[in-house]
């Protein structure tokens, strides 16, 4: 580490980080373990490690307790250029925690959009050959194992820590693991949403989805979505679009399924962007009050959608959470407590809905967005 804190500190970093803290991984195995190329959290924190740090980021922040010879230095490499909010409100608590800790910093942010692949390799190219300006790396993937060996480069460098935003599911054959990931579970978010959808519209429904990229997010967002609603309750799905998270992808998808597919009452958006192009769709033909549609995330964009009728639900994710344990886990490890760190920190998920009061909405969204603000963010 270069820029941290005072030398007496230093010494006890060298055997710490959250990843080799836990031990030889997985550290106990579910059943399903060998049908998988990567681990879920159950299998690879430490007991209690989670909840601790939980407890910790919905607490008052506790100042950091050593000193700084100069602000550490921070690079960014994200899809910050979508038209979700996600990735703006995480670098909004990442910043906030730390000023509440007391811990100066700087920060160099690498911005791109969720399908440009190439120039999140390119970036993570230019942050590796340029290792010695950077104390914490944090990396969020447009998609996991397209860009499993820009985090496996990433994480075997030893200049700085490695942070993997928006994932929570290390992948197994990774050579060098990053120090922790940061995220919310999009399998805990998909059954949170089948249970409240069951439970709202009942049996036999049928559906339309529109499907991100394929991978983990996706197939945790709209597969395990998917397998839920037709298991546990006899939904029947008509068509699959995949939209690739884009805004235009949820645009076309919808217009396609309004008009060969009007049998679908439901349709299902993987994200922000691509539920926000849903409802375009659906105003442009005059049907937004006929399909019942889902977002992904609780973003301030969905959120207001909700309160002008445009979307009915969305799983909500209290947003800020990510940043501030990041926050939380930067002062952990420069005060050389790495070890008390859980491998993947999740954040929590509930469901934001239409039948909501505007008050009920209003809590939600000052709890989840307590750092980075309520309201669409001026993008």
């Amino acid at each position: 580490m270069k820029r941290l804190m005072s030398t007496t500190l230093v010494a006890g970093l060298a055997l710490t980080g959250a990843a080799l803290a836990q031990g030889p991984l997985p550290l106990k195995e579910l059943p399903d373990i060998a049908e998988r190329d990567y681990w879920v959290p159950d299998e690879v924190n430490a007991d209690g490690k989670l909840d601790a740090l939980q407890e910790v980021v919905g607490s008052a922040a506790q100042p950091f307790s050593g000193t700084q010879d100069a602000p550490i230095q921070i690079a960014l490499i994200y899809p910050s250029a979508d038209t979700s909010d996600f990735w703006a409100r995480n670098y909004l608590a990442l910043t906030k925690r730390l000023d509440e800790l007391g811990i100066t910093y700087e920060t160099t942010e690498f911005a791109s959009r969720q399908i440009e692949h190439s120039l999140q390799s390119t970036y993570a190219n230019q942050v590796e050959q340029d290792a010695d300006l950077y104390d914490y790396v944090i990396f969020g993937p447009s998609e996991l194992a397209i860009q499993a060996d820009n985090i496996d480069k990433l994480s075997a460098n030893d200049g700085f820590r490695t942070y993997v935003w928006a994932f929570h599911t290390p992948l197994k054959d990774l050579t060098n693991q990053p120090d922790a990931w940061f995220d919310f579970s999009s399998a805990a978010g998909a059954l949170t949403m089948c249970d409240y959808m069951i439970g709202r519209l009942g049996e036999g429904i049928t559906m339309a989805m529109n499907r991100g990229i394929p991978g983990i997010t996706d197939n945790q967002r709209s597969g395990d979505f998917k397998a839920c609603v037709e298991e546990k309750a006899g939904w029947t799905t008509v068509y699959e679009h995949y939209g690739e998270y884009q805004r235009e992808g949820g645009f076309e998808g919808t217009s396609l399924i309004m008009q060969a597919y009007p049998e679908a009452t439901i349709i299902h958006n993987a994200n922000t962007a691509m539920a926000m192009g849903s409802v375009e769709a659906q105003i442009a033909m005059g049907k937004e009050k006929d399909i019942f549609s889902t977002g992904w995330g609780g973003t301030g964009l969905e959120l207001e959608a909700i309160r002008r009728g445009e979307l009915d639900a969305t799983p909500m994710r209290m947003g800020d959470d990510v940043g501030a344990a990041t926050a939380e886990a930067i002062k952990a490890d420069m005060e050389g407590r790495a070890d008390e760190l859980p491998f993947v920190f999740l954040g929590r998920i509930t469901v934001a809905h239409d039948q909501m009061s505007l008050e009920e909405i209003d809590a939600l969204e000052q709890e989840a967005f307590r750092f980075s603000g309520v309201g669409a963010l001026e993008r």
